[in-house]
């Protein structure tokens, strides 16, 4: 993977936002952090139309088994270098549906995270910083394929 894709994906993350099957809780908070009241387009963060144009694929909702293919999809879809980040207490364990007969018990079970952002829903800025946390996550990466 060239190193300058890094530097592009964390100077400008292109987010792609997939439900799982939840309350919506979080998909609310998740585009409430996307607004200009939150202003993410300082740190560059822009939302994506496609998950074939995305960087970071931001997952909310606990995993049910038939959203579990439909994910590993759109996961396969996103271009490489990706993130994932797990959005609140459903997509990290299954939440308040734990143990339900058709729910996995969090994102992690059917593709990669990176970077967990805990709460029933979690605030808009808890979204943010989760975001900036993996963007610095990038930076580290990228300095290493500097020095190597």
């Amino acid at each position: 993977m060239p190193r300058w894709n890094l530097k592009f994906i964390r100077l400008s993350p292109w987010l792609s936002h997939f439900n799982t099957g939840a309350c919506n809780g979080c998909d609310i908070e998740v585009l409430a952090a996307i607004t200009p009241l939150y202003d993410p387009e300082r740190f560059g963060i822009k939302l994506s139309p496609s998950p074939r144009h995305a960087d970071i694929l931001i997952v909310t909702g606990a995993v049910t088994e038939k959203a579990a293919e439909r994910l590993k999809t759109i996961y396969e879809q996103t271009p490489n270098p990706k993130y994932v980040i797990a959005v609140g207490a459903c997509a990290i364990s299954g939440g308040v549906f734990k143990g339900s007969y058709s729910v996995l018990e969090g994102v992690d079970k059917v593709i990669p995270v990176d970077v967990y952002i805990p709460g029933c829903p979690p605030k808009p800025e808890a979204i943010i910083d989760g975001i900036v946390k993996l963007l610095m996550k990038i930076k580290e990466e990228e300095e290493l394929y500097v020095e190597h």
